[in-house]
């Protein structure tokens, strides 16, 4: 089975919707910002104060080339890896990328207290969350599959994301 693939901004689901699946299909979940947070023994938050954000996509690479050799389980990404053609393109080549959507104002509603992201420290955060949505949004697009997480329960989502996955793998 190829590799079911999430991206999306943050607070989209796809850590929560990544782990439903996972579980679902008995299969494992592979968090790209985990695997991140394992290789520098820090947060996503200190590695950006630390090391900065270049550094933090310099090993977001490599975490996405072993990960995407992986076979048959659900890859959780950061909002950020579809910036990088190169790291769509591995993923792509042993999955199927399905983009993780939500309003600008749900993912505001989902972070509102979340202290974690880097990139939502300074200036008002709807407004940061819309203009780096805007931009990342024709990457975000690049995908197989795109699902609306504002209009369904992240069990819905996991289950929309089996039957679209199961459909198919049963025509290859």
């Amino acid at each position: 089975m190829k590799n079911i693939v999430l991206t999306g901004f943050m607070g989209s689901g796809k850590t929560t919707i990544g782990r439903l699946v996972a579980e679902k299909l008995n299969i494992d979940l592979v968090d790209t910002d985990s695997e991140i947070i394992k290789e520098f023994g820090l947060t996503i938050d200190q590695i950006f104060e630390i090391h900065g954000e270049k550094k933090f996509r310099e090993c977001e690479k490599r975490v996405i080339e072993r990960v995407s050799k992986l076979e048959n389980v659900v890859i959780s990404t950061g909002g950020g890896v579809v910036l990088d053609p190169e790291n769509v393109k591995l993923l792509r080549k042993n999955g199927v990328i399905y983009f993780l959507y939500a309003s600008p104002e749900n993912i505001l509603k989902r972070l509102k207290d979340d202290n974690t992201r880097p990139l939502l420290k300074n200036g008002d955060k709807l407004s940061t969350i819309i203009r780096l949505m805007n931009i990342r949004m024709p990457f975000y697009k690049n995908c197989d599959f795109e699902i609306n997480t504002d209009i369904l329960s992240p069990d819905l989502v996991a289950e929309k994301i089996i039957s679209i996955h199961m459909a198919k793998e049963s025509k290859r």
